[in-house]
């Protein structure tokens, strides 16, 4: 579980194949902030730009740890697969503060960015994102791109999918991943989890899939 606010910038310095053919993931080495990862250990979760990974190895010297990717998360989730910057978020703790919104570290799909350009003090970024996941977004409404939790300030419905709007101050650019952002590049969402259980409680079919 997470809460969307990033405690790190990380980059992925190293992608290794774990075999020979497309159904075999990737093994990254992430390099971190100093003493990022002096709580960290085997096993761990650690979400990479909103992707719920596991911890295989540690270095606390220089700093940087590993994780396996298998080959369909790649292909639902987007910047991991090349070396860069990359958001970074521990697992929340009972005793963390909900900063941000409750997180799983599930990417529900893949948006394309339309626009992120400065207005005034402010950023602008506009991202279209997948038809279907249409329903779950709303005015004042919670969103997580690339494991940042993000206020939603317009919803535009168009015939090949839904554009948002979001306005980031200078605090969010400037500490997290979304800075190298442009127009073409592709981010992760994960829509607000209350808005998935309360599409399956409205369903028609809740009471007799229960049964």
């Amino acid at each position: 579980m997470f809460t969307g606010i990033i405690t790190g910038i990380g980059r992925i310095t190293a992608i290794e194949p774990l075999g020979q053919t497309a159904i075999h993931g990737k093994r990254l080495t992430i390099h971190c902030p100093p003493h990022y990862l002096d709580d960290t250990t085997l096993g761990d979760s650690i979400a990479l730009n909103g992707a719920c990974m596991t911890v295989t190895s540690v270095n606390t010297a220089h700093p940087q740890f590993t994780v396996d990717i298998s080959a369909e998360s790649l292909s639902k989730t987007a910047g991991l697969d090349a070396m860069g910057p990359i958001n970074l978020e521990k697992a929340l703790r009972a005793h963390d503060r909900l900063g941000g919104h409750i997180v799983s570290g599930h990417v529900d799909g893949v948006g394309s960015v339309t626009q992120f350009e400065q207005i005034s003090e402010s950023w602008c970024l506009r991202v279209l994102t997948p038809k279907t996941l249409a329903k779950y977004l709303a005015f004042k409404g919670s969103i997580t791109i690339n494991g940042v939790s993000l206020t939603v300030n317009q919803v535009t419905d168009l015939v090949d999918g839904c554009e948002i709007s979001i306005n980031l101050i200078p605090h969010t650019v400037q500490n997290t991943a979304l800075q190298v952002l442009k127009p073409g590049s592709r981010v992760n969402l994960e829509i607000d989890l209350i808005a998935r259980y309360v599409e399956r409680m409205l369903s028609p079919n809740s009471e007799t899939a229960a049964l």
